[in-house]
């Protein structure tokens, strides 16, 4: 077997012995794509135990510029994250798999990893392929709105994720607010649609935003929770995935992103508490962002460059909507 992984092969035997025991012995070391910021490998051992490895490897994010210029509280990269995340979410009785063990030590190789369950199954979006939706595919979102419902009902009066030492200033929404200023700005220079309306686009943005209230009260997000976040093993329980990014923020800022991520299943999620004038604020921030992001994606060389044109297609035509319905809000 040849060496495929950001550790060399006789090295991961031997954390993987360390860790586990002699009698685990690596049989085959695959990578798993799709992600745009940590490299994810599946370990499958001679004695049919498999666990997945997790490399938190900046000089592979795609999105390292902007990640190095993140403040504290606004991170969603790092192993750091990922373990307290973990540790929460589990405590509070939210499932995500297991953490074996994490090496943050950077002794032998320049970044760290670990070693976490690997579930027997597939994402979410595989099960919701056919409509009408069976009875399982319903029991099965009616799970996972449960405990989307379980970690919003988290609250705090502060925001922010769970390392940071500051005490959160001013308002959340400002965060976005900010950020999607700098969005547009990037998205006008590359998007014929977006530089014919960033002044448009950008009214659209200050007139969201002056319909918000102050608030001081906070649930648990996942952060970027969509149905390729979500794991669910052969018994139909679903676990999250990608927690990195898992704060103290606007649910609002969650719902809105499952709307348009589920589409006709967000029916599952509903919560009829949301304020409706943040919802309508995030989901403009999502489309923006989400068309910026894709040509971040695109620029970079991102593998999967169909995927990258698509997220610019589909949700710059949607932020563009808002211009034409200004009046209605």
């Amino acid at each position: 077997m040849n060496d495929n992984s950001h550790i060399r092969l006789v090295d991961l035997q031997n954390y993987v012995s360390i860790v586990f025991g002699s009698e685990y012995k690596i049989k085959e070391v695959s990578k798993l794509y799709g992600g745009a910021q940590k490299t994810v490998y599946k370990i499958d051992c001679s004695n049919h135990f498999s666990c997945i490895l997790y490399v938190w490897d900046i000089s592979e994010n795609y999105f390292k510029e902007e990640k190095a210029n993140e403040h504290d509280n606004e991170r969603s990269f790092g192993s750091d994250l990922f373990q307290i995340n973990n540790q929460y979410l589990r405590k509070q009785g939210i499932t995500t798999p297991i953490l074996y063990h994490m090496n943050d030590k950077k002794d032998e190789y320049p970044f760290d990893f670990a070693f976490v369950e690997y579930i027997e199954g597939e994402k979410l979006e595989s099960y919701l392929t056919n409509t009408p939706l069976d009875h399982s595919q319903e029991d099965l979102l009616s799970r996972v709105g449960a405990m989307i419902q379980k970690m919003h009902s988290i609250k705090r009066d502060t925001y922010g994720n769970l390392l940071s030492n500051e005490t959160s200033k001013g308002h959340c929404h400002q965060i976005q607010f900010n950020n999607a200023k700098d969005q547009l700005l990037y998205a006008s220079q590359y998007l014929d649609s977006y530089k014919n309306n960033v002044a448009k686009l950008n009214e659209v943005l200050h007139k969201l935003e002056s319909l918000l209230v102050p608030r001081d009260e906070y649930g648990f997000v996942h952060w970027e929770l969509g149905p390729d976040h979500v794991l669910v093993n052969e018994r139909m329980e679903p676990y999250l995935i990608d927690i990195e990014g898992a704060k103290f923020f606007d649910i609002e800022y969650e719902h809105s992103f499952l709307e348009f991520r589920f589409d006709e299943q967000y029916n599952y999620f509903k919560n009829n508490s949301l304020d409706q004038n943040r919802m309508r604020f995030y989901r403009f921030y999502h489309h923006i962002a989400l068309t910026t992001g894709g040509l971040k994606l695109l620029h970079r060389g991102f593998p999967n460059q169909k995927f990258a044109k698509s997220l610019i297609d589909y949700h710059s035509k949607l932020a563009l909507q808002y211009v034409e319905h200004q009046s209605s809000f």
